[in-house]
């Protein structure tokens, strides 16, 4: 029987630049699974972590930034992996930082602030593509979703 499984988060990461939303994308290092592609951050829940105090450790693991707001993106990310014949379900967080300087981890290699066009053309995974549209369209026009997802953290 497959597994169903809830192991690891995606979070988008925006900056507000003259009022419009720019996503920080990173790009994979060559030593890395998946490497090479550009991604969110994306991170594995450690054992006694909420998904969101994961999304918060990630952040700052992989670039060093620290949130000033955090949301629940209403979307949950999936994807069957085959060779451990598990689902995962991924939950999709938001978060606002004001830095714009990241210090990259060992597991990417380069980083980009973009439009969320950009953006959603660089992401190779359509999950997560669907989730930065779907966060993109809370941040400009859901102003009432946006309180009622808010973490606080």
């Amino acid at each position: 029987m497959t597994d169903i499984c809830v192991r690891v988060i995606d979070c988008h990461i925006f900056i507000l630049q003259k009022g419009e939303p720019l996503y920080l994308m990173l790009k994979r290092s060559e030593n890395q699974i998946y490497p090479g592609i550009w991604q969110c951050v994306t991170g594995k829940i450690e054992p006694n972590e909420k998904p969101y105090e994961t999304a918060i450790r990630e952040l700052n693991e992989e670039t060093g930034l620290v949130p000033v707001k955090l949301w629940s993106v209403d979307r949950v990310n999936h994807y069957y992996e085959a060779v451990k014949d598990r689902m995962n379900l991924i939950p999709v967080f938001g978060v606002m930082v004001t830095e714009k300087t990241v210090k990259l981890s060992s597991e990417h290699v380069e980083y980009k602030w973009c439009p969320v066009i950009e953006a959603g053309e660089i992401m190779l995974w359509d999950q997560q593509k669907t989730g930065l549209f779907q966060f993109h369209k809370m941040i400009t026009s859901n102003k009432s979703k946006m309180k009622l997802t808010e973490i606080n953290f």
